[in-house]
C-alpha cells in the first residue's frame, strides 16, 4: 500500500510541477480548452499564490513529504499531511468553482490524486497486513 501512495505522490509532484510551469509561463497554455477550462487563468490569478509562494510549489513540497512519510511507514504523518492537502485542495476547488468559475485540468488531477492518497493512507492505518504463521 505504501508504494502505491508513493507512486501517487510522485504523480502529484509531476502534476504540481506542470502547474508551476504554467504559473511562470507567459505563452500559450497547454490546457486552455475553453471558457470553463483554462489553467492559465487559474494559475495566474491572485489565488495561485499563498504568502508569496506559488500554490503549485507548495503542492510539490507537500506531495514529496507525503511520499517520504509513506515510504518510511509513518502512517499517521501520511494521514495528517494528506488530510491537510485534501482540505487545501477542496478550498482551491471552491475558489475555482465559485470565485474564478474556471477549472484547471492540472488542479483537478491533483485533487483526485490527493483524495486517493488520503483514502489509501486511512486504509493503511486501520487495515493491518496479515502476518504469516
Amino acid at each position: 500500500m505504501r508504494y502505491l501512495i508513493v507512486l501517487l505522490s510522485v504523480a502529484g509532484v509531476v502534476v504540481s510541477a506542470l502547474a508551476l510551469h504554467v504559473h511562470y509561463s507567459t505563452g500559450i497554455q497547454p490546457c486552455d480548452i475553453n471558457a470553463h477550462w483554462d489553467c492559465g487563468i487559474v494559475n495566474h490569478s491572485r489565488h495561485s499564490v499563498l504568502f508569496g509562494v506559488p500554490v503549485a510549489a507548495l503542492g510539490i513540497v507537500g506531495y514529496a513529504a507525503i511520499a517520504l512519510f509513506a515510504f518510511l511507514r509513518q502512517r499517521w504523518l501520511t494521514v495528517l499531511f494528506s488530510l491537510i492537502g485534501l482540505g487545501f485542495a477542496l478550498y482551491l476547488s471552491h475558489i475555482e468553482a465559485h470565485v474564478l468559475q474556471v477549472w484547471c485540468l492540472y488542479c483537478v488531477i491533483s485533487q483526485v490524486l490527493i483524495a486517493l492518497i488520503f483514502l489509501l493512507s486511512l486504509i493503511s492505518v486501520f487495515v493491518r497486513p496479515r502476518t504469516s504463521r
